[in-house]
């Protein structure tokens, strides 16, 4: 189960179309707002943080998952 605030990450991959692999940045007040957020959905294997700063990317089951959140 995720959290409100993982759904809504998620659903920022939603509204830009991000496919598996695609990578997504976040920058400034987003990166640090989302940061703790976006730690545990690499945790959780949903996302892989990427060296490009703020770049993170859709892993299979992450994809699945943003596919779930309404």
């Amino acid at each position: 189960m995720l959290s409100e605030s993982e759904q809504n990450v998620l659903r920022t991959y939603r509204e830009y179309l991000i496919s598996p692999g695609e990578m997504l940045c976040f920058s400034g007040q987003d990166l640090e707002r989302h940061s703790a957020t976006l730690e545990r959905l690499i945790d959780k294997k949903l996302l892989i943080k990427e060296t490009f700063k703020g770049g993170y990317s859709l892993t299979n089951a992450g994809f699945s998952a943003m596919r779930q959140c309404s």
